[in-house]
């Protein structure tokens, strides 16, 4: 059994994102709207995944385009005010991620209580937003000094928007990534989000691994879940859960609880 049953409550589980809208800095952020827009806009996504089923949420930056390697104090700050704002209508297991920021992501998890998260801790990637370097050594000894120790590490081992610098295969990588930092999970993504993870990808990764929590990372639909449940642990489902699977909308009850009970019929 995997740590998942634990902390999330299920295996095959279903981690819901809960996007939050531009903050101040972000070159989105609506200053006539404020950060009370951001709030109850995460308010109402919070509560629709909620009620639709989902086993677990994430928050994240995902509108704070384009995306920094290194986020400002101001961006992890307006996160965790709008958490805060919320923590007492959370009612499922939670996660953070600061995009693209491992560090800051800890700092927001040691700061909310937050169970997991998702980031790029290891590799050396050519990107959209420039070269993109990591140093797991140094981020691992990070959340230890922060006494965050339990929280779980999601590591996005094909990470969106970027290649892998060296030629490596996904197995490959999985494998020594899982020999030499021991992440909690591995996450495999298509090349945006909302695309398609690669089922040969996704299946090239768990055998390599079989012993490691493998998640589908992006692109799950109603119509593709229990293929993708066949064979990973888990998902990470966001843009299928919005008003007519577009990444822009707000979610859908509705399209939360029809993909929900896919899922269930799934574990059954």
């Amino acid at each position: 059994m995997s740590w998942l049953k634990e902390v999330i409550g299920t295996e095959k589980a279903i981690i819901a994102m809960c996007h939050l809208a531009p903050l101040p800095g972000d070159p989105g952020f609506r200053t006539d709207q404020g950060m009370k827009y951001a709030v109850e806009r995460a308010r109402a996504d919070l509560h629709a995944l909620q009620n639709g089923g989902v086993d677990a949420v994430m928050f994240s930056n995902e509108y704070s385009l384009p995306y920094l390697t290194n986020v400002k104090t101001e961006t992890v700050a307006a996160m965790a005010r709008i958490i805060g704002e919320l923590m007492h209508e959370i009612t499922v297991p939670f996660g953070v991620n600061v995009l693209w920021d491992a560090w800051k992501s800890l700092d927001l998890a040691a700061a909310t209580g937050a169970k997991f998260i998702r980031e790029i801790f290891t590799g050396v990637y050519a990107s959209d937003f420039g070269l993109w370097n990591t140093n797991c050594g140094e981020t691992v000894r990070h959340q230890y000094a922060l006494s965050a120790q339990d929280v779980k590490l999601l590591f996005n081992i094909v990470p969106e928007a970027s290649a892998y610098i060296a030629g490596r295969t996904p197995g490959a990588i999985a494998k020594s990534t899982v020999f030499n930092c021991h992440p909690d999970a591995l996450c495999v993504s298509g090349q945006i989000a909302g695309a398609p993870t690669d089922s040969s990808i996704l299946a090239e990764v768990k055998k390599a691994v079989p012993d490691t929590v493998v998640f589908a990372n992006t692109g799950c639909r109603k119509e593709t879940i229990t293929e993708q449940l066949s064979i990973a642990d888990g998902a990470v489902v966001a843009t299928t859960f919005k008003y007519d699977g577009i990444f822009d909308n707000m979610v859908d009850e509705r399209r939360v609880a029809e993909f929900m009970e896919v899922v269930r019929s799934v574990r059954e």
